[in-house]
């Protein structure tokens, strides 16, 4: 790792590239036009980072907010992730190796994104959420906060999850739905707060999932009920 001032000279640096104090760059990285690398970020080895990302901002305060996640550590970026194009990520995730981030995505603080995983194009990840290794999130995908998804899970386009059960303006406990390991979520689905949806189980395209799924079954529609296992 080297800082800011001593940069690798192997590193391919965009025009009008800004790049703060004590950010710790690897070898091998390339950087696209006009990108920002804010104060303390580290971006291991082999890292791509596309056009116009922002990487290693704070977040906002504002008093209504609920539960403020401030970030706890600099974004650390493993080797041999992928930044798309206008990515934003914040100070305070992590991103495990080969990690690829598709154009437009956000990813923000105090969240881990485990090795290999996918987030696709336009994607959300919202703060204190952990998401395992070889995960696909696809397309559009909401990932609210407060939200833990296993390893080997398939999200599909513009799937939403919620954290808050009651909708109210006062404060309330926050939770995420929690996917296990291998299930897979189709397109256009809609996951309530706290639910768990389990081991290799299949939730159909459109359905609204309102109560636990059972390891290896399959569920559909409105509000989802089980076909089969």
């Amino acid at each position: 790792m080297m800082p800011k001032r001593s940069l690798p000279s192997f590193c391919i640096v965009g025009e009008n590239v800004v790049i703060e104090e004590g950010v710790m760059i690897g070898e091998n990285v390339r950087i696209g036009h006009h990108s920002v690398l804010l104060k303390g970020t580290v971006v291991e080895e082999d890292v791509v980072i596309g056009n116009h990302a922002v990487l290693g901002c704070q977040p906002f305060k504002n008093a209504r907010i609920q539960h403020e996640s401030i970030p706890n550590h600099p974004l650390f970026i493993g080797r041999g992730s992928r930044i798309g194009n206008g990515v934003v990520i914040y100070s305070g995730a992590i991103l495990r190796s080969g990690v690829m981030v598709g154009d437009l995505a956000s990813i923000r603080e105090n969240t881990v994104i485990g090795h290999e995983t996918v987030i696709g194009r336009s994607a959300m990840v919202e703060c204190r959420t952990v998401i395992g290794d070889r995960c696909f999130i696809q397309t559009g995908a909401y990932i609210t906060a407060d939200m833990l998804i296993e390893d080997n899970v398939f999200i599909g386009p513009e799937v939403s999850t919620s954290n808050d059960k009651y909708m109210v303006r006062t404060r309330t406990l926050l939770k995420g739905p929690y996917i296990k390991e291998g299930a897979s979520i189709g397109t256009n689905a809609t996951l309530l707060p706290g639910i768990i949806i389990g081991r290799n189980a299949v939730v159909g395209a459109g359905a609204v999932v309102t109560t636990n799924v059972a390891d290896g079954s399959t569920v559909v529609g409105v509000p989802a009920r089980q076909i089969g296992e």
